[in-house]
C-alpha cells in the first residue's frame, strides 16, 4: 500500500473528521498523511444508512482537489489521526 498513485496526481488521504450536521448530512475529513492537505465531502445520512457508514477510511484524492492546512495545530492533528488510521485500518475499511 502506497500513499500515491505511480503515474498519476492522485494521493492516498484517510479519514481525520466526521461531523453529523443537523441538516441530515456527515461533514468529512480526509488528509494526506502529512496533515499539510485535506479534501471535504459531504454525504447524506440517508445514503450512509442505505450502505453501511458510507464512507472508507482512505480515498484517492487527484492532487488538484486537496485544500492546503494552513495551520500548523491542526497540520499535526491531522497527521496524527492519519497515522492512528493507517494503524487500525486496511484503506477500503468502511469506518
Amino acid at each position: 500500500m502506497t500513499d500515491a498513485d505511480d503515474g498519476d496526481d492522485t494521493v492516498r488521504c484517510w479519514l481525520v473528521e466526521r461531523t453529523y450536521t443537523d441538516r441530515g448530512l456527515v461533514d468529512m475529513t480526509y488528509a494526506t498523511p502529512d496533515g499539510t492537505a485535506v479534501r471535504r465531502k459531504q454525504v447524506s445520512t440517508t445514503i450512509m444508512r442505505q450502505r453501511g457508514s458510507g464512507t472508507t477510511a482512505a480515498v484517492d484524492v487527484d492532487a488538484d482537489d486537496l485544500e492546503p492546512v494552513d495551520d500548523a495545530e491542526t497540520s499535526e492533528r491531522y497527521a496524527a489521526e492519519v497515522e492512528r488510521v493507517r494503524e487500525q485500518h486496511a484503506p477500503d475499511d468502511e469506518i
